[in-house]
């Protein structure tokens, strides 16, 4: 006796056209933002009559020595010195506003005294306020102090809490750390920096790496004021080496140009990679979602 057996159909699922538009968008998007790295890339390696004369993307020839002239620096500076020029200034603006905006953001959000309200007001106020126009005053009084063509201008600043971003962003990730903690530790005999110390300060450790992670971009990649302080070739940073670059060798050094931006854009892109976990957790946390 021989019994059969009926299988049924499976049931197709209907396609989500809706998702897969989504997902053709968000691909079309990338490769729209990453189009401009493309180009710079491949730009590097184009010869000096392929750079404005040719359309295309890709290179008719790979020309190395945009590289070779790139390394040899400009001014008779290498671009070792002018890579740990802009190490030092930007790793100088971290461990300034990380320091600086923890200390100010916590007697925001944990201590109590006068006009604290009115005071964190005016601090958020000032984010608003263009850099611009406090551009002159403070090169005016960096003058007087002696202190331009040198690395202070630049750095210093950074110590006194000076970028009231960061410290809003610090401030409202603390708020979200329960007060037990530092109930418990003065308890056991610790004092307000005691506390900000040992307690709240690894805590906070998203919202400082986020703080970092922005300082060292934006110091890294700021033109307009290393352009007003800085006037000795042997103090240049890259950046500023790019435009000397231009002023040396004219059009013809457009391909050794657009390889020292790549020189350039690659710490920025490796701190990045590095830290984005910590970034995105920061984010997360801090006070950016209300």
């Amino acid at each position: 006796m021989t019994t059969t057996t009926t299988s049924t159909p499976v049931a197709r699922k209907p396609v989500a056209w809706g998702r897969v538009a989504l997902h053709a968008g968000c691909l079309a998007a990338l490769l729209v933002m990453l189009y401009p790295l493309a180009w710079l890339l491949a730009t590097s390696l184009k010869p000096a009559d392929e750079v404005i004369a040719s359309l295309d993307l890709l290179p008719g020839r790979l020309e190395w020595s945009n590289y070779e002239t790139a390394l040899e620096g400009v001014n008779d500076i290498s671009v070792g010195r002018l890579l740990g020029n802009s190490l030092l200034i930007a790793g100088g603006a971290v461990v300034g506003n990380v320091l600086s905006c923890s200390l100010a953001a916590y007697a925001f959000a944990r201590l109590r005294f006068r006009f604290r309200g009115p005071l964190f007001a005016f601090m958020i106020a000032t984010i608003m306020l263009p850099h611009h126009a406090v551009l002159i005053p403070q090169y005016i009084i960096f003058n007087q102090l002696g202190m331009v063509n040198t690395y202070w201008p630049l750095i210093l600043p950074k110590f006194l809490a000076t970028e009231a971003f960061f410290v809003f962003l610090i401030v409202q990730f603390m708020r979200g750390l329960p007060r037990e903690l530092e109930e418990a530790a003065r308890i056991d005999g610790c004092g307000p920096f005691r506390s900000f110390l040992l307690v709240i300060l690894p805590l906070t450790r998203p919202a400082l790496i986020t703080t970092a992670i922005f300082t060292f971009i934006w110091t890294w990649n700021d033109f307009f004021t290393q352009l007003i302080y800085l006037f000795s070739p042997e103090k240049f940073t890259l950046t500023l080496a790019l435009r000397s670059f231009v002023d040396a060798s004219s059009t013809s050094a457009f391909g050794p140009m657009f390889a020292m931006s790549v020189i350039a854009l690659l710490p920025i892109v490796l701190f990045f990679l590095a830290f984005q976990r910590f970034l995105v957790e920061g984010m997360a946390n801090s006070g950016i979602k209300g």
